[in-house]
């Protein structure tokens, strides 16, 4: 067993789909790139700081609305103290440098910009369809890669997988019920062309097959 783990390949990073909602996040920068990771960080349910004297448009409009709040002064170490994660997004590598230095003194995840070096945590390039999530990384060695998988993934796979994953998510309960013949679902449902059903968007003929695979009716929403 020791020697298995010992020729295991080591990963440079841990992968993990993180619940930050309702957590305080801070964002350093108001630029387009604080702009982006702030909306990613709305959008996963994250309470959002950002530090900034200026905000972009966008940003400002967030303020405006209270998804954001907006704290313009320059960075200052207080400024992150009960953050759950920090990212560095300005312009200036002193700062960035400084942010990062800060978050690990004080124990805070911290992604750095375009500076792996001073991450804690990198940001992967993603392909979203509903809850399903495809998630590229390349531990920081090349972006362009990263985007050029992600752009491969999103022509591979359409919303369909979007409804085959929900439509999973609503008999996983009934699966958990009946563990014999739920272990069975997933292959017979394939089998008989759910995937495809779904693709055609032909729902009349996606919910005849989950009836007679599995004995249950669903709803096909995203």
């Amino acid at each position: 067993m020791e020697h298995d783990a010992a020729e295991r390949k080591k990963l440079k990073y841990y992968p993990v789909f993180w619940n930050i909602a309702g957590k305080k996040c801070v964002v350093v920068g108001g630029g387009e790139v604080a702009q982006r990771k702030a909306l990613r960080l709305i959008d996963c349910g994250a309470t959002v700081f950002i530090i900034s004297p200026v905000l972009t448009g966008e940003l400002a409009s967030l303020k405006e609305k209270n998804k954001i709040a907006h704290i313009a002064q320059e960075y200052s170490p207080e400024h992150i103290y009960g953050a759950a994660l920090v990212i560095g997004a300005t312009d200036d590598g002193e700062i960035n440098a400084v942010v990062s230095r800060d978050a690990r003194k004080q124990g805070i995840p911290v992604n750095i910009v375009d500076d792996p070096q001073k991450c804690d945590f990198i940001l992967p390039s993603l392909v979203e369809r509903g809850d399903l999530t495809f998630a590229v990384g390349t531990a920081g060695n090349s972006p362009a890669l990263a985007r050029h998988l992600r752009e491969e993934l999103e022509r591979a796979y359409g919303e369909e997988y979007a409804l085959l994953n929900n439509i999973f998510g609503q008999l996983r309960v009934k699966m958990e019920k009946n563990t014999a013949a739920g272990k069975q679902w997933f292959d017979k449902l394939m089998a008989a062309g759910l995937l495809d059903a779904l693709r055609q968007r032909n729902w009349q003929k996606a919910g005849q097959i989950v009836r007679e695979e599995t004995g249950e009716e669903v709803a096909f929403e995203i």
